[in-house]
């Protein structure tokens, strides 16, 4: 449930990271790129210098392959005055969904130096000495490494807006004196990542940025001259999963980008020629196949190259067979067969695709009608519930109601 105040959530915003900084020895921005860590950022140097707390540590993990937009956007605040960079340019792997064949990309690799998409730059730390080199674990070891002793803090712009998800996380359990909007990274060291934008809209976003002529990523503009939804539009390296329809635009957009993408980065031609087809799964059931569970399991075991990605892939499947969240409805299994073929079809190893969709008020009201739970704020607004079940549902509440009273 919502709860709505007269408070605007910039001020809400501001109010949230004030307190973070008075909280916080140590106080280091993440950012991508994109338009929500703009506005973190942007927030974020206003309260710093307010504080007098400049310079501001802003950091940002450049994948190598990212657009020249990021580039020149970033490369901006990293040169800027008031900034302390932590930009790293180092090698690192990362999950890359543009292929069924190789999945995983190695930035900044030495021996591929003449194919870099685009080159280091002076104010970049080039040398990985942090012990990891997955990129979601490299967040834990920077700051335990730079802000040994210290309490400290990312602060990061990921919205409940975004998906179901990221919603549950941000507003369900307490992460540090009373706050939901962040993460606990090391409880020991004091070391957490905090959200403050977390109940945005991308509306608010853009407003922020156009009211106050914040500068922002240039590549934004391109995509809406090229038709890409505004609620759809994503900055991050080019073959992350939730990027993967942004490869189908980069050769209008950044043609130069494109040329030296398509030779580092495995797949991302053929995405670039079928287009959406490559990695979503199509409208209709083809022909050779009877049900939606039987084309699922025929691209598993056509495209899925290694045998352990396969078996991670069944058992996400069982997982929801022993939670009867398939076999109760012809609508819910058709929706899930889907998912589970999009994430083989974007080799969506992380399951994020699966995750997001358990997590849908949907298919959590139809999930705990089948457990028994009759609560009927949770289930009446469910498009997998028939009128008989809901009304069901009802009765009980009601019977309930006057055990009650």
């Amino acid at each position: 449930m919502r709860i709505y105040k007269k408070e605007t959530v910039l001020n809400a915003a501001l109010s949230r990271i004030s307190y973070l900084f008075d909280e916080f020895e140590d106080v280091i921005v993440c950012m991508s790129g994109g338009k929500d860590s703009t506005v973190c950022y942007e927030l974020c140097k206003k309260i710093a210098g307010e504080k007098n707390r400049l310079p501001l540590r802003v950091m940002w993990i450049d994948q190598e392959a990212e657009w020249q937009g990021t580039v020149d956007y970033m490369t901006g605040i990293m040169e800027d005055k008031n900034v302390l960079p932590m930009w790293y340019q180092m090698p690192i792997v990362i999950t890359n969904n543009a292929s069924s064949y190789n999945r995983f990309s190695y930035c900044w690799d030495a021996e591929k130096k003449d194919d870099w998409i685009h080159p280091q730059h002076d104010l970049s730390i080039k040398q990985n000495t942090y012990g990891k080199e997955r990129f979601h674990d490299l967040f834990d070891a920077i700051i335990g490494k730079e802000c040994s002793g210290k309490k400290a803090c990312y602060i990061a712009g990921m919205r409940a807006e975004e998906n179901p998800k990221r919603a549950m996380v941000l507003t369900r359990g307490v992460t540090y004196k009373g706050i939901t909007w962040g993460k606990v990274l090391s409880k020991k060291n004091d070391h957490y990542t905090f959200y403050p934008i977390y109940d945005w809209s991308y509306t608010d976003v853009w407003k922020y940025i156009e009211s106050t002529g914040s500068k922002y990523n240039k590549v934004y503009d391109q995509m809406f001259r090229f038709g890409v939804p505004v609620s759809g539009m994503r900055i991050s390296n080019l073959h992350h999963e939730t990027a993967l329809k942004h490869l189908t635009e980069v050769q209008k957009i950044e043609p130069t980008t494109w040329a030296k993408l398509q030779k580092r980065i495995d797949g991302a031609n053929t995405i670039k020629q079928i287009k959406l087809n490559s990695f979503t799964c199509p409208g209709s059931l083809p022909n050779a196949f009877k049900t939606w569970k039987e084309y699922a399991f025929y691209l598993a075991e056509n495209i899925i190259q290694k045998q352990e990605d396969r078996e991670k892939w069944v058992k996400q499947i069982n997982y929801d067979y022993e939670f009867s969240f398939i076999s109760r409805g012809e609508s819910i299994e058709t929706d899930f067969w889907k998912v589970a073929i999009n994430t083989i079809l974007s080799s969506d190893w992380d399951f994020t695709k699966i995750q997001n969709f358990r997590l849908t008020q949907c298919v959590n009201a139809f999930r705990q009608f089948h457990r028994g739970i009759k609560q009927m704020e949770m289930v009446k607004h469910s498009k997998y519930l028939t009128k008989a079940q809901v009304d069901e549902i009802k009765k009980a509440v009601q019977i309930e109601n006057n055990k009650r009273n």
